[in-house]
């Protein structure tokens, strides 16, 4: 049983019960009053919704569970408003949450697909569903891994349909040569028909499309609560990943403009999910005890694709990303990935017993 804090410990309000919301707010625990707001009542492995699409059963788990026993008080509401001056968070059921420190770890969403009636990874769930009114033809929009994971794993699960991969760019584009070869020869594989140089603009002439394009940081309630934003919409930090404008916030995750001296630019991923959550709750106890916050430091590994069941791309990249020549393909890959999928919920279950072990993760930090 968690032991009670001592009422001077900071009161600490986590928007967002994502990746990195929820590493925070269990690394946070054993040291604040932590509270966790998200509106819904269970986490979601948002790096599993192709699968969802697909036809797995479910990708989620039990927030209550994930969170007994460790003093964090969950709020399944959504957050609609931030006074920073005030220091309080108000709810859409009607709360007004007070606060010493703040986490925003909001996350993104798929940006607007030019056809309102597209599917996107978010509805993964009832995009199955439609899919049982096959067959017919179904078009992904969008050559990023999220795309590619999308385009394979549906054309496996479901031969009957005829899907088509649009990208305005080439397909890939992060990916090594090879990597971008194996990832064309196995989508042919499938039947897939990729059409790079394609731009969806007002739909397409199948009977289902699929939104995979950029992603947009949920950064609308910083914004209108006056915080800096820079111009890819991310939330300015600094160093220690606090708002530039307000350093009594600190943000994580995809929301956040996040930098690091080897990385660079850190792009939006449970990859960086993960370490900038690990990290925000550092630099916040270090800043609450009256010491300078550390700076986030990380680099990247590799990038991982999966491509269906049976295959999958794990390609080798430097420090910022870039990707190096070698690559692992075939059922190792696919072994891989979701060996790495699995561990990413595998550190919120470590965190939620040691809370203190996820930052000793090289990956994590």
């Amino acid at each position: 049983m968690q032991k009670q804090r001592p009422l001077t410990a900071p009161r600490v309000v986590v928007l967002g019960g994502g990746y990195a919301g929820t590493l925070a707010a269990l690394r946070l625990a054993p040291h604040a009053r932590v509270t966790l707001v998200d509106p819904a009542d269970r986490f979601t492995e948002r790096v599993r919704q192709h699968e969802l699409a697909a036809g797995r059963a479910d990708i989620t788990h039990s927030r209550t569970a994930l969170l007994r026993g460790t003093g964090v008080r969950a709020v399944t509401a959504r957050a609609t408003a931030l006074d920073p001056e005030a220091r309080t968070v108000a709810t859409d059921d009607g709360r007004t949450l007070g606060y010493d420190r703040l986490v925003y770890a909001l996350g993104s969403g798929t940006g607007a697909a030019p056809d309102p009636r597209a599917f996107t990874p978010e509805t993964a769930a009832e995009l199955h569903k439609r899919l049982q009114d096959g067959p017919g033809t179904l078009a992904v929009a969008g050559g990023g891994l999220t795309g590619i994971e999308l385009a394979a794993e549906l054309a496996e699960a479901r031969p009957d349909w005829r899907v088509r991969l649009l990208t305005a760019g080439v397909l890939g584009a992060g990916l090594s040569a090879r990597g971008r070869d194996h990832v064309r020869t196995v989508l042919g594989r499938l039947g897939v028909r990729t059409e790079e140089g394609h731009r969806v603009t007002d739909g397409t002439d199948a009977d289902v499309l699929v939104w995979a394009g950029a992603m947009v940081p949920a950064t609308g309630l910083a914004r209108e609560a006056g915080l800096a934003v820079e111009e890819s919409g991310r939330i300015a930090v600094d160093a220690a990943l606090r708002s530039r404008s307000h350093p009594d916030i600190y943000v994580a995750g995809d929301a956040a403009a996040a930098h690091a001296p080897a990385a660079g630019a850190l792009r939006m991923a449970c990859a960086t999910a993960l370490p900038t959550g690990s990290h925000a709750a550092t630099a916040l106890l270090a800043e609450t005890r009256g010491t300078e916050p550390p700076p986030f430091g990380y680099r990247f590994f590799v990038q991982c694709v999966s491509l269906g069941r049976r295959d999958g791309l794990i390609q080798a990249v430097r420090a910022d990303d870039t990707p190096y020549e070698r690559i692992l393909t075939g059922r190792a890959a696919a072994r891989t990935k979701e060996t790495v999928v699995r561990s990413a919920y595998g550190v919120l279950r470590l965190a939620r017993r040691r809370p203190g072990a996820a930052r000793l993760l090289p990956w994590v930090g």
